[in-house]
């Protein structure tokens, strides 16, 4: 006995899918789960214009024929045959969401190279329409080279002329050739436009102006480029713009301490205020404003709807290092902090691709490392102009953040053809529309940013810097002696340094190494503490630390100490965070030795290449 001939419905989520095939079903459906997995089966009996019933099998909505979820990949097996206990559809109906056409032409363009006979339902017209957008069906039909049918599911208009398309459809050709689509998402997405213009008679001057910046921003040549200048001028903008407002805290950290000099009498409480509290912490905070403009420039790109974009342009790039275009949004994330962008890789699926994410998660440069960037920056790179705009300052901070997204990359690389191998997941997400962002909605982003590192400066850096204050300051140096040498920090720096000095670090730098576990920007603090405990010259102590670190630290030294940072092993919170996401220590192990070991390297290189060319 034949089987009944079975349709499958497959589109988008939020496409209609669903009460489309209510409309063509009614109440003769059966839901059950796909044989070995708890994704359910909707099915149900249609029967065509001349009295043949005919199965009609709901899929679950998919974005792409490669798949990011257990869905997806139960979509994509029936599509293909593959599914345990399912048969290969005879024919499909592809559902599309008409006020959303571009983004759902991406998956029909997928399914329809699949050569079954198809049919795309041009599902909720109605409010296109309502919407200003007004769709020609038959233009959109000979763009994709099937039949367009326009419904509106809920009212049921079209149901009709579905059904007895379908009745066709069936008595005619079982398989035909069909012209490859772009695989890669980009060109997928252009394609996809292309098609969406040439359907559109009349629509909204948003969508229009969407359509155009799109053409520009997402262009495979012009699109990574204006990227990289947003991010260049992003990080141009951190010095440019911070100078005075980091005068202004420079200023009142000096003042607070000379009002704690004249208010505290002379002695080891004193010492723990001026040299440990205020001179660690005001070291740090000092770069408040720095923070505040990058995070200015994120929370803008986000409000606006281009960071999804520039998701899309990096799903290649993504792609080529054997990771998911999923994995940029908690990677994006990791710029704030690697404990939120760990958290985020929640979102991927595929087992090893979140893994991979977690472990180079650490590589992203995080705002705990910009006081040390900007610390050693101010202090031995000149402040002058490449080109007019363009300064040698924010140049390098561009080169270091590049330089850790390119370490991330290939770490991934390496990751996905060793420990981790294994194919990676797509990625499809809806691109919403351009904005402006609501100003309160940034102010409110950059106030919680401020909060959070103020907070952390008055706890664990503060508490750190206390803790590092006391090991410094015991046993007290006698004359002619260093307090950070003669102290029990100073002796544990002693035997860091053994391991360090190879790569050029000095004693002051292995004693910042240890502190700076507990957060990298802790690593500033100590430097600064230990300079103050130091000195007992007033006019050194008014300088400030990028000064005094200008003509204690040889520039290969302080080379090595940015290359070390750019790959520098991650602080506790994120070495916690990884093992509640592992459920183990095994992978914040591994994370530990492949970071040190890359830092140690980078160090390495960097300062043995600077003596070698006699900087």
């Amino acid at each position: 006995m034949n089987p009944l001939p079975l349709v499958a419905m497959a589109g988008s989520p939020n496409a209609g899918k669903s009460a489309l095939f209510n409309a063509l079903t009614g109440a003769r459906q059966k839901v059950g789960n796909y044989p070995g997995v708890t994704v359910e089966r909707h099915s149900g009996r249609m029967t065509l214009g001349d009295g043949r019933p005919v199965e009609l099998v709901d899929l679950p909505g998919a974005y792409s024929l490669d798949p990011a979820s257990l869905d997806e990949a139960v979509t994509r097996d029936v599509l293909l045959g593959k599914q345990q206990g399912e048969r290969q559809p005879d024919a499909l109906v592809v559902v599309l969401d008409a006020s959303n056409l571009d983004n759902h032409l991406r998956f029909a363009l997928q399914l329809i190279e699949l050569g079954l006979p198809t049919i795309v339902a041009l599902n909720m017209v109605d409010l296109a329409k309502r919407d200003g957008l007004e769709l020609d069906a038959a233009a959109l039909s000979r763009e994709l080279g099937v039949p367009v049918l326009e419904t509106v599911a809920v009212r049921r208009r079209g149901i009709a002329e579905l059904g007895q398309a379908l009745d066709e459809l069936l008595a005619g050709p079982v398989r035909r050739p069909m012209p490859a689509t772009p695989s890669d998402l980009i060109h997928l997405q252009r394609r996809a436009r292309e098609i969406a213009t040439a359907a559109v008679i009349s629509e909204t001057p948003v969508r229009r102006w969407t359509h155009r910046l799109d053409s520009v921003l997402l262009h495979p040549v012009a699109g990574p480029i204006i990227l990289a200048l947003v991010m260049f001028v992003m990080f141009q903008a951190v010095f440019a713009w911070s100078e005075t407002p980091i005068a202004w805290i420079e200023s009142g950290v000096a003042w607070l301490s000379d009002l704690a000099s004249r208010a505290v009498p002379e002695g080891l409480l004193r010492s723990m205020v001026v040299d440990g509290a205020i001179a660690g912490v005001g070291a740090v905070i000092t770069f408040l404003p720095q923070i505040l403009i990058l995070f200015f420039f994120i929370l803008l790109l986000e409000g606006t709807g281009y960071m999804v974009r520039a998701a899309f342009l990096m799903d290649r790039l993504m792609h080529g290092v054997g990771l998911s275009g999923r994995a940029f949004i908690p990677l994006l994330s990791s710029f704030a902090c690697a404990v939120p962008g760990i958290m985020a890789t929640r979102t991927i699926d595929n087992e090893k691709d979140r893994l991979t994410t977690i472990l180079i998660a650490p590589l992203m440069t995080c705002s705990a490392r910009l006081p040390v960037y900007t610390l050693l920056i101010a202090a031995f790179i000149p402040n002058r102009q490449l080109v007019w705009g363009v300064g040698l300052q924010g140049t390098v901070m561009f080169a270091l953040y590049v330089s850790g997204i390119l370490g991330a990359l290939g770490a991934a690389f390496v990751l996905r053809r060793g420990v981790l191998k294994g194919g990676s997941s797509g990625f499809m997400m809806e691109l919403p529309k351009y904005q402006l962002p609501p100003l309160k909605d940034v102010a409110i982003g950059l106030l919680t940013r401020a909060e959070i590192f103020l907070k952390r400066a008055g706890t664990i850096i503060l508490g750190t810097t206390i803790v590092l204050w006391a090991l410094a300051s015991v046993p007290q140096a006698g004359p002619g002696e260093k307090q950070s040498e003669v102290s029990i920090a100073g002796k544990i720096a002693s035997g860091i340094e053994v391991v360090v000095r190879p790569i050029g670090f000095n004693h002051d730098i292995a004693l910042a190494l240890l502190p700076a576990m507990a957060a990298r920007e802790v690593a500033v603090s100590a430097i600064a503490t230990v300079y103050s405990l130091d000195s007992d010259d007033e006019e050194a102590i008014e300088k400030s630390l990028a000064e005094r670190l200008r003509h204690a630290w040889p520039l290969p030294t302080a080379l090595a100490f940015l290359a070390w940072f750019v790959f520098a092993p991650q602080c506790v919170s994120t070495i916690a965070v990884t093992r509640r996401e592992t459920n183990g220590w095994k992978w914040p192990l591994f994370m530990i030795g492949y970071l040190f070991a890359l830092a140690y390297i980078a160090a390495g290189l960097t300062y043995w290449t600077a003596v070698a060319l006699g900087l």
